[in-house]
């Protein structure tokens, strides 16, 4: 789809005038560091633009945003890169990883974190003052995007809500290239817009979010061989109703690459991950979680007492870029039923080459409404898989019949909506997908913001939300 008027050719004097108003690079393709400023995560979603301006101030951004304005471009936005929709050719790519001032206050248990600064440098900060973010099962993502999208803690969600519910203030630059101050009582349509409503509605420079007080879980990974995923998921599934708020799990059916980093029981394997994020103390979790050891022998024991800073030995996510396709279903529910038909499509004997496809157990405070609204669609949906296929754009086909093999056995128990953070490239890029995503109430509201502040469409390179009447 294109929107708004047709791109103005960008001459060499153009970009020069363009660099003499940044502090940051601008660059065009063929210049040093412009593949670097391009990288992204997934090794499959190579980003293409016609001009990157590393941004290392909201002026920066400001004068990039004017910029495609004056020139018909549309705009991308690179933070950590870990969700990458469109190649954005002959686009503008705004990059933010300059972005990184941070400030902690204490007293009132807030943090305000520039657009360029993932989990992993915020929690130093954080845990100095023994206070802990709603941060996610990676710390290597991008803080911003991955609360725009709403953001589900394996730790904190289910006592908290999600990332999203914790923010007081967004500093956004929108279409026009202004810098607006959002909060719930200046800009309440926009404040709600943009957290649930990812990049749709301009450029995030900054955030404040509120903090907790805590500095240690008990947690970590327990490994089975795969051979015993019914039993695992068995057990999980009957244990899921008795646990308390303060309890979070999720289980991945995971084939491991051969790698010398692994632990040897790993390296090569096909195993099941059982994950534990626990807020009580050491003794109280390991009473709980003793019908999960029993399930079956355990390849491989990680939980155990740990600071807050270790969150992310929770899931152990991968850290460098690899190339993958992936896919995400919601839940309404996991029935032994569900859990016969994950066995038949991703167990020992199912011919399953994906690298791991992951059920997560929501619930808890992630169902509450906030205390201030916004646009997150997955409250009351119990559980979200997430799965992905590791290989290049030369096994793209087989790879994604894979993924739908297994997305599609799992319909019957589905529903319509999505977890924004988790859509995919090949997810909801359609109107009629964005609608089901989020709802029909949900999204129509969207596009009316979307129409007051981005009434061009010029933030389309992501999972759109269209102007109302587009």
């Amino acid at each position: 789809m294109s929107d708004g008027k047709s791109p103005a050719p960008v001459r060499p004097q153009d970009i020069a005038d363009l660099a003499r108003e940044i502090e940051g690079p601008v660059l065009v393709p063929g210049a040093d560091g412009y593949a670097d400023e391009c990288a992204a995560y997934n090794l499959n979603s190579r980003l293409h633009p016609a001009v990157v301006v590393g941004a290392s101030t909201e002026k920066d951004v400001s004068a990039a945003v004017r910029f495609a304005a004056r020139h018909g471009l549309p705009i991308a936005v690179r933070s950590g890169a870990h969700q990458v929709v469109q190649p954005a050719h002959g686009a503008l790519l705004v990059t933010t990883q300059r972005m990184r001032d941070i400030t902690v206050d204490p007293q009132a248990r807030t943090v305000r974190a520039q657009a360029g600064l993932r989990w992993s440098d915020v929690l130093p900060h954080t845990t100095q003052h023994g206070l802990a973010p709603v941060v996610g099962s990676a710390p290597d993502v991008s803080v911003v995007g991955y609360t725009l999208g709403g953001g589900q803690s394996p730790l904190l969600g289910r006592t908290r809500g999600y990332a999203s519910d914790q923010v007081r203030r967004i500093d956004i630059v929108t279409a026009d290239g202004e810098l607006v101050v959002a909060t719930s009582e200046n800009e309440p349509d926009l404040f709600w817009a943009v957290l649930g409503g990812k990049g749709n509605f301009g450029i995030v420079t900054e955030i404040e979010f509120d903090v907790f007080p805590l500095t240690r879980f008990y947690g970590g990974g327990i490994y089975f061989a795969g051979e015993h995923l019914a039993e695992v998921l068995d057990a999980w599934r009957t244990w899921l109703p008795t646990i308390p708020d303060d309890m979070t799990s999720s289980i991945g059916v995971q084939r491991l690459p051969d790698l010398p980093a692994l632990p040897g029981p790993l390296r090569g394997a096909f195993v099941v991950h059982l994950r534990i994020g626990y807020l009580g103390s050491a003794a109280e979790g390991e009473e709980l979680i003793a019908p999960l050891r029993a399930a079956a022998p355990a390849l491989l024991d990680l939980v155990g007492e740990k600071p807050f800073s270790a969150v992310g030995e929770i899931h152990l996510d991968p850290v460098d870029p690899m190339p993958y396709f992936d896919r995400t279903v919601c839940l309404r529910e996991f029935t032994r039923e569900t859990a016969d038909a994950l066995v038949r499509l991703t167990g020992a004997d199912s011919g399953c080459t994906l690298a791991n496809v992951e059920i997560r157990a929501l619930g808890g405070a992630l169902d509450d409404a906030p205390a201030v609204p916004n646009s997150v669609p997955t409250r009351g949906v119990p559980f979200v898989v997430f799965a992905f296929a590791v290989g290049g754009a030369d096994r793209a086909e087989s790879l994604r019949a894979d993924l739908a093999e297994v997305m599609d056995g799992l319909a019957p128990w589905s529903v319509q909506r999505r977890m924004v953070n988790f859509l995919s490239p090949d997810e909801a890029t359609t109107e009629q997908e964005m609608r089901s995503a989020y709802g029909d109430e949900r999204y129509t509201r969207l596009t009316r913001v979307k129409q007051r502040h981005d009434p061009s469409n010029v933030f389309r390179l992501n999972h759109n939300v269209r102007p109302s009447g587009r």
